[in-house]
């Protein structure tokens, strides 16, 4: 019953920030910090000073993983912070399990809205020049392929994240 609480906290943070993001492609403050501090809270209150340490560590190594691509304008600020609340609820273990989930579903998602926009070659060539400028100037943002770019395709990466959770939560193989 205690792994039911971590888990269904985060179905619910996923899941509000999924219905959100599909409307407005955003996902609010008022959702990812008060949903870190409460995994922090449930964590320790149902596991002590071990489970806050798992809680405190699954949420920085998810900021910590993310920032770099948070940094080059590639995943949106709230995005991040979702993870990173999802990381104070689940844990080490079951934040990344959730976190791969979701890129494999994020990737599905943007392949279909790729063949859907009938953007394939636009999309290639973006790719390639992110991978390029990436090796030629770094870690700087390119100018036109950000999500600051209103001609950008825009992917609700809340929403992969809450089915990765509904995923995770339903296979019930994973534990804190």
């Amino acid at each position: 019953m205690e792994r039911q609480m971590t888990w269904l906290l985060a179905l619910t943070i996923a899941g509000i920030a999924a219905g959100i993001d599909l409307k407005s492609r955003r996902i609010p403050n008022w959702l990812t910090i008060p949903g870190f501090f409460v995994g922090l809270i449930v964590n320790r209150l149902m596991y002590g000073w071990s489970g806050l340490e798992w809680s405190l560590v699954g949420a920085l190594a998810m900021l910590a993983v993310l920032l770099p691509i948070v940094l080059l304008r590639g995943l949106g600020a709230g995005d991040w912070k979702l993870m990173g609340a999802l990381g104070a609820a689940l844990g080490l273990r079951n934040v990344f399990y959730v976190f791969f989930t979701a890129i494999l579903i994020a990737g599905l998602m943007a392949v279909v809205q790729m063949i859907w926009q009938r953007r394939i070659v636009e999309t290639i060539s973006n790719m390639w020049e992110l991978l390029r400028g990436f090796f030629v100037y770094g870690l700087k943002p390119h100018p036109e392929i950000q999500l600051g770019n209103a001609r950008a395709s825009h992917l609700p990466f809340g929403v992969a994240a809450a089915a990765a959770t509904l995923i995770c939560y339903g296979l019930g193989t994973i534990r804190l």
